[in-house]
């Protein structure tokens, strides 16, 4: 059995702290109606969501409407991105490969907000 790293969720919600700082400012402004959390699991709704076989792993989540479908009088509610802690630690046995997977999803996210599609996606 693959051994996992443990991460408390606090130094797990500092890696998406640390990731999002890595972001260059003319994409951090962007970000400025975006509630970035962290769950511990991905609930039933999150995987139907994305319509994800059951043999996928969901590591984030992007819910909102994104930037190239909002016209000049767009209001609503802030979009929200979400990290999976479990998948993304189940994945990783050491700190260095959390951190980057922690930081591409945050990127593959965050693509999702600029309006690209997975396909776009790395």
């Amino acid at each position: 059995m693959r051994e996992m790293i443990r991460l408390s969720p606090a130094e797990f919600d500092d890696l998406v702290v640390d990731a999002l700082d890595t972001l260059p400012e003319p994409f951090r402004k962007r970000l400025e109606n975006v509630i970035v959390a962290t769950e511990d699991e991905p609930s039933r709704a999150d995987r139907e969501s994305v319509r994800l076989p059951r043999s996928h792993t969901l590591f984030g989540l992007y819910s909102g409407t994104p930037l190239t479908r909002r016209d000049a009088n767009f209001a609503a509610l802030p979009d929200r991105i979400v990290l999976f802690r479990g998948p993304i630690l189940r994945a990783c046995r050491t700190r260095e490969e959390a951190e980057r997977e922690v930081k591409n999803t945050v990127m593959h996210e965050i693509g999702h907000h600029f309006g690209l599609s997975d396909a776009d996606l790395p």
